[in-house]
């Protein structure tokens, strides 16, 4: 995998953002040292909104990095991703935190960093934003984005360390943790063994086969699987030489999805079932469903696709 590279000046206005402070200067509820110092918040894993968006993310980003996740409940592949950048900020142990966005509840958040499609991860380092990718990677790989956003951020200056504070002793009950029933795929996607993530999942299935989050993991380890050995070079200029090879059709869309061009990955099947017929026409059906489902029914890319679907078969 080549070293992932990142512009840290982004050219996303975040001035709407960074308007509600203290008296003092520094935002309500958070504790922020400035850089090489300390910040102080609930934990190195919160929710933000519009409102906090300043002190949780912005402020504190002056003392260490800021990752933010931005899903949405209907998002499959957001399913699959969250977990790793949460396992990813607990061992980190307050290095950076990982600020989650829910889209559907913060829109003028994803439009101000113009997220197309989720998930989408962003860093911000001193209130500047950073692009990291879109779509959700293997645990290996989100690690290697990480480790250049720590560079980079050192490099700037910001090298402090989050200090989690008290929880209050009156307040909203905690969210609960991540269900165990999963536990065995998640151990199995961490070390790297696909085959028995989708064991796991299949088996959890078997017992409860309307279960959502297992059809989501499991979706998306069988995207990983089926990608995790093509090189995206090879396989977009077979696609380009040969536009009806039909597995190398199917496997560039994989990667476009892989890497978060969702529109792109449906409008390459669209077209092939457009210009094919028999079985061909229904490989490339049934792979474009796998797609929608993985992405989520109620994701915009996946109603508009639908509905070229339609018109491309009949």
């Amino acid at each position: 995998m080549s070293q992932p590279s990142f512009n840290p000046h982004g050219a996303v206005d975040l001035s709407t953002f960074a308007q509600r402070s203290a008296p003092d200067g520094s935002p309500a509820g958070t504790r922020a040292g400035g850089a090489g110092g300390t910040a102080t918040l609930p934990g190195v894993v919160i929710d933000v909104t519009e409102a906090d968006f300043q002190s949780a993310v912005i402020q504190t980003s002056m003392t260490v990095p800021v990752v933010i996740d931005f899903w949405a409940d209907w998002c499959g592949p957001c399913k699959a991703l969250s977990p790793v950048l949460e396992r990813l900020a607990e061992a980190d142990a307050g290095r950076w935190v990982l600020a989650k966005v829910d889209v559907d509840a913060n829109p003028r958040l994803g439009q101000a960093f113009q997220v197309q499609s989720i998930p989408s991860v962003f860093a911000v380092i001193k209130g500047q934003p950073v692009p990291l990718f879109q779509g959700a990677y293997p645990e290996q790989e989100v690690r290697a984005y990480l480790d250049e956003l720590l560079r980079v951020a050192e490099a700037n200056g910001v090298n402090g360390r989050v200090q989690v504070g008290d929880a209050p002793a009156e307040g909203p009950a905690e969210e609960p943790g991540p269900d165990p029933r999963y536990d065995e795929a998640y151990d199995a996607i961490e070390r790297g063994d696909l085959d028995a993530a989708a064991a796991a999942y299949r088996s959890l299935l078997d017992q409860a086969p309307a279960d959502v989050e297992a059809k989501a993991g499991l979706g998306q380890v069988e995207l990983l699987r089926r990608t995790q050995d093509l090189d995206p070079t090879t396989v977009h200029a077979q696609a380009a030489r040969s536009p009806d090879d039909i597995a190398a059709q199917l496997q560039a869309a994989d990667l476009e999805l892989l890497g978060g061009q969702v529109q792109e990955a449906f409008n390459r099947l669209i077209e092939v079932v457009r210009r094919t017929n028999g079985d061909e026409r229904n490989q490339a059906r049934e792979h474009l469903v796998q797609l929608f489902e993985l992405v989520g029914n109620e994701d915009p890319h996946v109603i508009k696709a639908r509905t070229a679907l339609a018109n491309a078969l009949f």
